[in-house]
């Protein structure tokens, strides 16, 4: 009996590539092992977001020969001169080779095979893969190629067999999801068709791009009780001139009347957004314009990064001139407003009842996410876990909300 490891490093799209990996390993006859040590086969879907990311995957690659005999296959999101360096020790496929190598028979789109979902509520739908922006610091459009949509009837198909099936919870993914379009077919459509079928569910989508997230789509968010107020909006940086060098195709004034749009259409719209602190040449004055942006909009969510190069992109060729320790102070900052913004907006809830959906339990609470992605715990049994609750919230946490059940 062969036995087969998935380690998957990354972003959602990766975590649903390796969904379909299982699947492709479950037909050509691998079982899951729990224990790489009895693996005969070890998978390791590899993100390089950042350097750091590919370094813990090579070092990961040198700790389990040390250990184990598995044959060990890399794939994921590499660029061309990681996939190099990582072939010296492990073979690499690309996505595609690598459903060819266990599914010979499967065709061209490996979207087509059923994934081995994670869970029974809540699952993961790409709509689309790959970029055309070329922001200049990253790896995507080099890594994952040119947009490539996915076609309208077998997206709907998923989305329809995935309600059948009970789910309650849809994330629509693509690394610019809004970009979505097949023929005449474009996100908002989307968006609508799916909200338009029948069952108690909700839909989700990232990543989105502030140049594509258009009044249509707004427009159907605001009129679609099945599609949360969640909106991951990256602006990246609070500074038109760094925004300029990032190749972000909007100025901070353009990002604040996109926000101003959708919170006078979704007042309750929970706004979360990617920041890169440390781009080459950022002074401070230009960092301190990305701080009056998080005291401005008031972001619920940020997740926050230190700029690191990417060998190969056009900002790889900058001069990487802010010191690390300046990084570090940085993101420190932003954390700090962050914490406090959170805090401030969670406290303003206590009292209130929401609707959560539950995900996992941990310790002696079970947790779950608000329509508007805020984390709830509260004691409960955990049969309910992947049960919609209506839950009155009762305290206030720095980076979450406590409750109990109504």
């Amino acid at each position: 009996m062969k036995k087969y490891c998935i380690t998957t490093y990354g972003c959602q799209a990766n975590i649903s590539d390796s969904e379909r990996m299982e699947a492709a390993l479950a037909r050509a006859g691998y079982f899951l092992s729990e224990n790489e040590k009895d693996a005969d086969l070890i998978i390791i879907n590899a993100c390089s977001v950042r350097q750091s990311a590919v370094d813990r995957v090579y070092g990961r690659i040198c700790e389990i020969k040390k250990k184990s005999d598995a044959e060990i296959i890399v794939t994921g999101c590499l660029l061309k001169r990681d996939r190099e360096k990582i072939s010296e020790i492990a073979r690499f496929l690309d996505t595609k080779s690598l459903f060819r190598l266990f599914v010979p028979d499967n065709p061209k789109n490996y979207f087509s095979i059923r994934p081995k979902y994670r869970n029974s509520f809540s699952a993961y739908v790409p709509v689309m893969t790959g970029c055309n922006n070329f922001c200049s610091y990253c790896a995507v459009p080099y890594t994952r190629g040119r947009e490539k949509s996915r076609t309208f009837k077998e997206i709907l198909k998923e989305t329809k067999d995935l309600i059948s099936a009970g789910y309650k919870e849809l994330w629509l993914l693509g690394q610019n999801v809004n970009s979505y379009r097949e023929g005449r077919n474009n996100f908002s459509f989307l968006l609508r068709t799916i909200s338009d079928i029948d069952g108690n569910f909700w839909i989700r989508f990232t990543s989105s791009h502030p140049k594509d997230l258009g009044a249509d789509i707004i427009e159907t968010m605001a009129n679609s009780k099945k599609i949360t107020d969640y909106l991951n909006l990256p602006v990246q940086s609070g500074d038109s001139q760094i925004l300029k060098k990032m190749n972000r195709p909007y100025n901070i004034s353009d990002y604040k009347r996109c926000v101003g749009r959708i919170r006078k259409k979704i007042p309750e719209i929970f706004l979360s957004t990617d920041v890169i602190v440390g781009f080459p040449g950022e002074t401070e004055k230009q960092f301190h314009n990305t701080v009056n942006l998080f005291r401005e909009i008031e972001f619920d969510m940020a997740y926050i990064s230190r700029y690191s190069p990417r060998p190969g992109t056009p900002a790889s060729y900058f001069t990487d001139n802010v010191d690390p320790s300046k990084k570090r102070e940085r993101e420190k900052v932003l954390n700090n407003i962050l914490q406090k913004i959170i805090f401030k907006k969670n406290k303003a809830l206590v009292g209130k009842k929401m609707d959560v959906l539950v995900e996992r339990k941990r310790k002696e609470y079970l947790l779950g996410k608000t329509r508007q992605y805020k984390t709830v715990k509260f004691k409960g049994d955990p049969a309910l876990i992947g049960s919609f609750l209506r839950i009155k919230i009762t305290k206030a946490l720095p980076w979450g909300l406590e409750g109990e059940i109504n």
